[in-house]
């Protein structure tokens, strides 16, 4: 194209109303909107208007956050993607995702289901300063490690391929974790069928780890805490780092849960996550659990 029918162009499209730009950006995606806002003037201050960013907010944002303070609907959405919002009385965050502007939410600690969890001798209950809620569950020794989570499918985005994980950061003191695979699961409370399970290593070494299995003794109708009998010969072998956890942005760790697709109307249940480890017989500690994350997965192209 040569420069006369580039200027053309060019023209051409500094000719095309506002009003109808902003209307084709509003039926595109947050992401395509801010690329397309540096193709020129005209786009660029389309993709500013309210209209457009309305369109990206989830329909029911007012029932869940306050809109009023913000100059604009972009300065909102954006606002929601960087900085969850505490709701349901400091159970649970709301956030968007910044590509998609589907919903996003951690469930708190308390929020969730924990084994053995208002037991002082195997949980506590702390505050940390980088944590976005006020309290978190830090595992002392347990040798029943269990933790669930329920969310409605009406609070997540519909037609949406869903990720969940399990947020969480080892102390000084972990122990136990590298001697068994955990069990997450996820799918719709009640329906079986429909549930998702798979293994997974809490720890983050990356490395085959050797069980030491450990004997325990009886002690007022519970498990007496004990200490590993070393056995070099049961190893556990793992499958690549893809069953590990991984390192977030904001400094916790996160383990994957599983994938659970939201349909559209109609498909409305309790979408439950759980991770649990049972089977080893070993005593663990040392983690210190903030919540459970669900957020859309992002296509890789």
């Amino acid at each position: 194209m040569d420069k006369v029918d580039s200027g053309l162009v060019s023209d051409f499209i500094e000719s095309i109303p506002e009003g109808f730009v902003a209307k084709a950006l509003s039926l595109t995606s947050p992401k395509d909107a801010s690329r397309l806002s540096l193709v020129c003037s005209v786009f660029r201050s389309a993709a500013d208007w309210d209209a457009v960013w309305e369109s990206f907010l989830p329909e029911d944002y007012r029932k869940i956050v306050e809109d009023g303070g913000y100059c604009s609907k972009k300065q909102l959405y954006l606002r929601l993607c960087d900085h969850p919002v505490i709701i349901d009385g400091g159970n649970k965050s709301f956030s968007l995702d910044k590509q998609t502007g589907k919903k996003c939410y951690m469930l708190a600690a308390r929020d969730l289901s924990i084994v053995w969890g208002d037991t002082p001798r195997y949980w506590r209950w702390i505050s940390l300063p980088e944590s976005r809620f006020n309290e978190v569950a830090e595992l002392i020794s347990v040798c029943w490690f269990e933790v669930h989570g329920r969310i409605s499918t009406s609070m997540l985005s519909p037609n949406t391929l869903y990720v969940a994980y399990m947020v969480f950061k080892s102390t000084s003191e972990s122990h136990g974790f590298e001697y068994q695979p955990a069990e997450v699961s996820i799918g719709i409370s009640g329906l079986k069928s429909q549930t998702q399970t798979q293994t997974v290593f809490l720890d983050p070494e990356g490395e085959p780890s050797r069980r030491y299995p450990v004997v325990p003794r009886r002690r007022m109708g519970m498990y007496h805490r004990g200490y590993p009998n070393m056995n070099p010969n049961v190893v556990i072998a793992r499958v690549g780092n893809g069953n590990g956890p991984k390192q977030r942005e904001d400094g916790w760790m996160e383990i994957e849960l599983g994938e659970y697709y939201i349909k559209g109307s109609g498909d409305e249940g309790e979408l439950e996550m759980s991770l649990t480890e049972v089977k080893g017989g070993n005593w663990k500690g040392g983690l210190l659990i903030q919540g459970i994350e669900i957020r859309p997965k992002h296509s890789l192209t």
